[in-house]
């Protein structure tokens, strides 16, 4: 079956799905600050307070859905869920529930569809999840995110996802279709913002693109900036049918924040080839896509700004909120040992001892990716004080920190 048998392969996020973001609560959206924060016009012209990337920024939150079908892929359908910005006085409404089979998480801190912000046009982040995984993996991130500015879009891949992917496999089909599902949201969310009559529009800024992932969705992320099947490794190109075209990267993404990443699926050439400021995510007791080599490689393969951040004792379900939806089935009377056996014991691990707080890798997770996006797609400099090893030195123990830059 060639090389996509491996355990780490098979399994990429076996079930990682929803759960509720631990953000402060909405009345305080507007007032969280920085303690030591600029209140001058700041670095790269962007006056008023500097927001920590780790608590909620000055905005609500919104969420929508809606189906993209795509006709040049066989009337390929997908759900995309959109987080977005929402002024503090439209702030009103129910607070958003993720829904799937029988559960259901309430988020707390986005609303069920209020008016989006128009105080001008915002960044557009595009998260793809995991292998076996769903667009509401990761809220704990997409929703924070908005909170700071940024309109962010997550589709479901379809055939690859948490209710349709049963073999797990990641084949060569799968990873065509990811990078062109990235792509076809990105089209979609800019002809919405070009639509007079849709309510995004002239929200979306369509040169400040970016795009993070998570496990399988963090290889997706990377094959936005690189294109893949160019030139693979052997073990992929063995695997490439007859007449197999290329995906060519997508020049419209400005910034990629790969999260437990696959980078094995690409050549050295490929990885040697993105342009973009590119920020790499990693647990150290990851045992699925392990940062030795998966994210060392892809670090010192990239050139130009490149960052790597690696969480000491994060696992790879650390990235997800699935310690939310597992609480959510223990209090429904499943027990832990059953979850364990229909999702998978990897699914259990950040929720353990002998891990960091998953909590804490998520806050981590927000502080840097957040960062990064601040930083590189609102050139905002005085997030580079977060992009140092100074600072992971001196304020975050937990964080081992390489850069480099042009």
């Amino acid at each position: 079956m060639g090389p996509f048998n491996k355990a780490w392969r098979v399994r990429a996020l076996r079930g990682s799905v929803l759960g509720w973001v631990w953000a402060a609560a909405l009345a305080l959206l507007a007032a969280i600050a920085l303690s030591a924060c600029d209140s001058d016009d700041g670095a790269g012209g962007h006056p008023g307070p500097l927001y920590a990337p780790d608590s909620a920024g000055p905005y609500a939150v919104g969420r929508t859905t809606f189906e993209v079908v795509d006709p040049a892929r066989q009337d390929r359908r997908f759900l995309v869920d959109v987080w977005y910005p929402v002024d503090p006085e439209d702030a009103q409404g129910n607070f958003t529930v993720y829904e799937i089979l029988f559960w259901g998480l309430p988020s707390e801190l986005a609303l069920d569809g209020p008016p989006v912000s128009h105080a001008g046009r915002f960044p557009l982040v595009v998260f793809s999840h995991g292998s076996g995984g769903i667009r509401f993996q990761s809220i704990f991130f997409t929703e924070l995110l908005a909170s700071h500015g940024f309109v962010v879009a997550a589709p479901d891949h379809t055939g690859n996802t948490l209710l349709d992917d049963s073999g797990g496999e990641l084949t060569v089909q799968k990873m065509t279709d990811r990078p062109l599902d990235v792509s076809l949201v990105i089209t979609r969310m800019l002809a919405k913002s070009d639509d007079p009559g849709d309510p995004f529009y002239q929200t979306l800024d369509p040169g400040r693109i970016g795009v993070a992932g998570h496990s399988f969705g963090g290889f997706t992320s990377l094959a936005m900036a690189a294109g893949f099947g160019a030139d693979p490794p052997a073990e992929i190109a063995a695997e490439l049918p007859e007449g197999f075209e290329p995906v060519p990267p997508d020049s419209r993404v400005k910034a990629i924040v790969p999260i437990a990443p696959v980078s094995s699926f690409f050549g050295d050439s490929e990885l040697a080839s993105i342009a973009v400021p590119t920020l790499i995510l990693g647990g150290t007791e990851d045992s699925i896509t392990p940062v030795e080599p998966e994210s060392r490689r892809a670090f010192e393969l990239i050139p130009g700004d490149v960052f790597r951040v690696d969480i000491v004792g994060a696992v790879h379900f650390s990235f997800t909120n699935s310690c939310d939806l597992i609480q959510i089935l223990v209090d429904w009377g499943i027990p832990e040992g059953l979850v364990a056996f229909l999702l998978g014991p990897g699914f259990l691990e950040p929720c353990g001892p002998g891990v960091i707080d998953v909590k804490e890798a998520q806050r981590l997770t927000n502080l840097y990716g957040i960062s990064h996006f601040r930083r590189f797609l609102t050139g905002d400099r005085r997030y580079d004080r977060f992009l140092s090893a100074s600072y992971a030195k001196e304020n975050e123990p937990d964080v081992v920190f390489f850069a480099r830059g042009d």
